[in-house]
């Protein structure tokens, strides 16, 4: 299934959804259609997915093992929520963090980078915010800029992107904010989830 997330011009995620916006379900037989993403069918069988991803162990694993992270689809824009992400990271982890977009030039002071083969390194883990239906190419992209982890954040689904990344190798963690999994492993979040207000610049030992 795939919840589609708008794009502004320069490729990055926007927050107000487009009327018309379709998902593709899969549907227990293997078969695919297009609904209204509004509809209740369509809600319905979002409660339904069959793809899992790792769980809470397996995401803090992921995350403690990382030493870089890529956000495709990055923005410059404070009010997007890849800049806020990117911002978060930036202070709050040790991570070397890059930024792909090819229609910019800087985001957050540092390069922004055309695509991840541009990268002057492998990262650890891939970030994207793009909308669900782009997740299979950049699946493909990740597979062949040699990265291991895809993280589709939060809000983003594409289960057949997510069956498609694990064929290819990839271990993959959709419809999950990568800040809010680290703020909650290393300090920054309650257990159940809370904002303990320790979200600040400082470097957090991972």
């Amino acid at each position: 299934m795939s919840t589609a997330v708008d794009l502004d011009t320069s490729g990055a995620e926007t927050t107000d959804a487009a009327a018309g916006d379709v998902e593709t379900v899969r549907l227990v037989n293997g078969l695919s259609c297009e609904l209204p993403a509004s509809s209740p069918l369509a809600k319905l069988l979002k409660s339904q997915r069959t793809w899992i991803g790792p769980d809470a162990r397996q995401r803090q694993r992921i995350l403690n093992a990382a030493r870089s992270v890529a956000i495709v689809g990055a923005s410059p824009k404070p009010q997007r929520s890849s800049y806020f992400v990117g911002t978060y990271l930036q202070q709050s982890s040790d991570y070397r963090v890059y930024f792909v977009n090819p229609n910019e030039t800087e985001i957050l002071g540092q390069p922004a980078y055309a695509s991840l083969t541009d990268l002057p390194e492998v990262p650890d883990i891939v970030v994207v915010f793009r909308r669900g239906s782009d997740i299979p190419s950049v699946v493909d992209e990740v597979v062949a800029a040699g990265a291991k982890t895809i993280w589709v954040q939060l809000g983003i689904w594409n289960e057949e992107a997510a069956y498609q990344g694990e064929e290819q190798g990839l271990t993959v963690v959709m419809d999950r904010c990568i800040k809010v999994e680290h703020a909650r492993f290393h300090g920054g979040l309650h257990l159940l989830g809370f904002d303990t207000g320790q979200i600040t610049s400082r470097r957090g030992g991972r």
